[in-house]
């Protein structure tokens, strides 16, 4: 027994102290106070992000955001905003007769049920009220069809746009959003998006606050500061060096009022490490590549430089 007690305390130490180091990989990633996919995406936050050569697996879901997670106006939970619930035609129709039959009742002094006094006038008055329901119905259908607004999902024609090219037309947005405007994704841009990557590793691996508020937005900015004090408070470091872009291809891109997104799945190289106050490994492998597939949106102003918004992981 008490050599099993040794070995088990053993173990719990060797977890504890492996625990830091598996908290933080690389920036972005899973750690015990935040979320693996964070950021805001626009309007489209809670949307998920095309399937992509690269990232063919979903994206997982913004586990962080300081984008508020907007409700339906109307009708039952998860419907789109604006529309209502179904109801019954019938049953408002017969509603809606009852009522006028009473009213009608009283209008003429004789009491508000006498409309449907009788157990005949009764039935009488259902099949008068059905068949005005059904004759309602089908000028509704015949006049106000081709009026009605077709739905468009959110990543339609984005999910079929080659990588650097804006889709053919507006994109609505999710959840019932604005319609959004393609946005054209040149090969600088691309650059721009790797620059970024290997900018943000570097920032987060050398602890250096300035370079990531210059190169994100402050939400991002505020998760990975709340990351690093962490890190710093266990007495651990975590180092991504030598990160290369693998692959990489344009998932969506939309403009909206004043921004413009880019997201962009991503497949990179790296050496990432966690080590102690010491200088000791106590995750990864100096040695050894590991790589990630990550899908990153970026933000700029028209005309401006890109910045990091989102990081999210797949599935």
């Amino acid at each position: 027994m008490r050599r099993t007690s040794v070995l088990i305390a053993a173990f719990a130490a060797v977890a504890l102290a492996l625990a830091p180091g598996l908290a933080f990989a690389r920036a972005g990633s899973t750690s015990s106070s935040a979320g693996s996919s964070m950021g805001s995406r626009g309007s489209q936050t809670y949307s998920p992000p095309p399937a992509t050569n690269t990232a063919p697996s979903a994206a997982m879901p913004m586990q962080r955001s300081m984008t508020p997670q907007s409700q339906p106006s109307f009708g039952a939970p998860g419907m789109a905003p604006g529309y209502a619930a179904p109801r019954s035609s019938f049953m408002s129709g017969l509603m809606g007769g009852l009522i006028g039959a009473g009213i009608g009742g009283l209008l003429f002094g004789s009491g508000m049920f006498s409309g449907v006094s009788g157990f005949g006038g009764f039935l009488g008055f259902l099949l008068q009220i059905f068949l005005l329901v059904l004759l309602v119905r089908f000028l509704f259908r015949r006049f106000f069809r081709g009026a009605l607004p077709a739905f468009a999902g959110p990543n339609l024609l984005a999910r079929d746009a080659a990588p650097g090219s804006a889709p053919g037309g507006p994109v609505a947005g999710g959840g019932g959003g604005p319609v959004q405007q393609p946005v054209a994704i040149l090969p600088a841009d691309f650059q721009a998006f790797e620059q970024l990557l290997q900018a943000v590793q570097a920032a987060w691996s050398n602890h250096d606050l300035d370079m990531l508020r210059a190169i994100s937005t402050p939400e991002m900015l505020s998760y990975f500061a709340e990351q690093l004090a962490e890190q710093t408070s266990r007495g651990v470091r975590n180092m991504v060096t030598n990160v290369k872009l693998e692959q990489g291809d344009l998932a969506e891109a939309w403009a909206e009022p004043g921004r413009e997104y880019a997201t962009v799945a991503m497949r990179f190289s790296m050496i990432d490490v966690t080590t102690d106050s010491a200088g000791r490994v106590v995750d990864g492998d100096p040695q050894r590549r590991t790589q990630a597939t990550e899908i990153w949106t970026f933000l700029r102003a028209p005309g401006g430089r890109w910045v990091l918004t989102a990081i999210q992981q797949t599935q």
